[in-house]
């Protein structure tokens, strides 16, 4: 009986296969490189000839000066992204789903998915030239009335702001794959049922949309919790300077910047 059983699910054994072998090979199998926190590590002997040092490692991070400035950018950073691409997700999935010309809205979707796919070195190098003295974003200011240019790259105070709103800009579109395919599961008769009710557009979106989307939020806000210490190395150290180390330091950029060209 169990024999049928496994033979009846085994195409679905099949399909869920590839993406288990895929996080066996590029995430589990990465845990063995958390032994080097606990290790003055000497590549020249490995994982099992390097001395273990036990947390002293830690002490040295906690010790220095920029510890806890480099811990607050991290979590500002790293929270910021995850609320902002969240909830732009969310709209924008929201607005694309009420369009009604199938052509438009495979148009649209194609143009706000392909940043994804666009490495940061390419993308960095393109925000980096909109948002400079003379970008296109300084001349729109400036068209608007204001006299002197903005520098966004190299105010501390707006660069965290930057680098939530480019990583939202790049991501959001493929983030919103997700609600897009939940608001296709939503049953129309709710829909009806709230129109029959009087429910205009609006609350409609708010009392059958949203609580539908709930499950969904919940568990892709959940599986982002991961990310909370993650806030973008390669987009950091693309488009960071020393003028925003204060603000746009982060914990992979310290170890990078002080650590590893500090010891070569």
């Amino acid at each position: 009986m169990k024999k049928k059983k496994f033979l009846a699910q085994l195409p679905y054994h099949l399909m869920v296969l590839p993406g288990v072998v895929f996080v066996l090979l590029f995430n589990t199998s990465t845990w063995a490189g958390i032994v080097l926190a606990f290790q003055d590590f000497i590549p020249s002997k490995g994982w099992f000839g390097s001395p273990w040092v036990g947390l002293d490692n830690f002490d040295l991070f906690f010790s220095l000066p920029d510890s806890f400035a480099i811990l607050r950018n991290t979590v500002v950073i790293a929270v910021g992204k995850i609320l902002a691409g969240t909830l732009v997700s969310i709209l924008f999935a929201l607005l694309l789903n009420e369009l009604q010309g199938r052509r438009l809205k495979k148009s649209i979707q194609t143009a706000v998915y392909l940043p994804h796919f666009i490495s940061w070195v390419i993308f960095a190098t393109i925000m980096r030239s909109m948002l400079s003295a003379d970008g296109v974003v300084n001349q729109i200011l400036h068209l608007l009335g204001r006299e002197e240019s903005v520098l966004f790259l190299g105010t501390p105070s707006l660069f965290p702001i930057v680098m939530i709103a480019t990583e939202t800009l790049k991501e959001f579109g493929f983030g919103a794959i997700v609600y897009l395919s939940a608001l296709t599961a939503i049953d129309p008769a709710l829909y009806e049922a709230a129109a029959i009710d009087g429910a205009g557009r609006w609350k409609q979106a708010v009392h059958v949309t949203l609580p539908s989307l709930l499950p969904i939020i919940v568990l892709m806000a959940t599986l982002n919790l991961g990310n909370v210490l993650n806030a973008g190395f390669d987009q950091i150290f693309n488009m960071y300077n020393p003028l925003v180390y204060s603000t746009g330091d982060i914990i992979d950029t310290y170890v990078y910047r002080v650590g590893l060209i500090s010891f070569n």
